[in-house]
């Protein structure tokens, strides 16, 4: 997954990796599910 996004977004995988990361420690989420249900539930998806 980390390497469709790099390549979706034209940055490294290592980017993405550091990205998602930084979006955890800010949502205080630990998974990608818990990240998508913080963004639902805060309306930050399109």
């Amino acid at each position: 997954m980390n390497k469709e996004i790099a390549r979706r977004l034209e940055t490294s995988v290592r980017n993405v990796e550091k990205y998602v990361s930084r979006l955890f420690s800010k949502t205080g989420t630990n998974s990608r599910t818990e990240l998508v249900r913080y963004a639902l539930e805060h309306g930050l998806t399109k």
